[in-house]
C-alpha cells in the first residue's frame, strides 16, 4: 500500500517487462557501485511534509548496507541515494507525478525513472524546495551517465 498525497494506492504485482527492467538495474548497479552500498526492493519510505506523510515503495532503492535494518514497515528516506521508478499502465502517472515531488522533497539525491509510454529513461537529481534542478532524458536504449557515487554510464538498451 502507498499513501501519496492523501491518497491511498494499492501496489499491484509487476509484470514480466517491468521486472525484467528492475532486474537489469540491479546487475548494472551490483557490478558497479560501492560495496558498502546495497539495493534493495519492496523497501517503504516514510517521506515527510504531508500529514499524514507519504507512504512509497519504489521499485528500487540503493542506500548504505543496514540503514533498512529494524522492523519498522516505512523507513527514513534520509540515507537513500537513489530511487528507480519503472513505470506500468497502473502506476505511470503517480510514478511521473506525485511520486516524483515526494522523492524530490525528502531529499533523495537521484530519481530514475524509466518510462515506456513515452519511450525514456530520466535522471532527476540535486533536489532543493521539493523538486529536481537537474532533469537528463534519453531515449530507451541509449546510454545515461549516473552521478556519483555510482558514476558509470547505464545501459538502457535491455529496457
Amino acid at each position: 500500500m502507498e499513501l501519496i498525497e492523501g491518497n491511498i494506492y494499492t501496489v499491484p504485482p509487476a509484470h514480466g517487462d517491468h521486472e525484467e527492467i528492475v532486474s537489469e538495474l540491479l546487475e548494472q548497479l551490483a557490478g558497479r557501485k560501492d560495496k558498502a552500498l546495497r539495493m534493495r526492493t519492496g523497501v517503504g519510505l516514510r517521506i515527510p511534509g504531508n500529514a499524514p506523510a507519504d507512504r512509497v515503495v519504489p521499485d528500487l532503492v540503493v542506500a548504505p548496507r543496514g540503514v533498512f535494518k529494524n522492523s519498522e514497515q516505512y523507513h527514513d528516506p534520509a540515507p537513500v541515494l537513489l530511487v528507480c521508478e519503472v513505470t506500468s499502465p497502473s502506476t505511470a502517472d503517480k510514478d511521473r507525478g506525485r511520486k516524483l515531488g515526494s522523492y524530490a522533497r525528502a531529499g533523495i539525491p537521484s530519481f530514475l525513472l524509466t518510462d515506456h509510454d513515452k519511450g525514456l529513461v530520466t535522471l532527476f537529481s540535486r533536489p532543493r524546495d521539493g523538486r529536481y534542478l537537474d532533469t537528463v532524458s534519453k531515449a530507451l536504449g541509449e546510454p545515461l551517465p549516473l552521478p556519483e557515487p555510482f558514476g558509470f554510464t547505464l545501459d538502457t538498451s535491455g529496457f
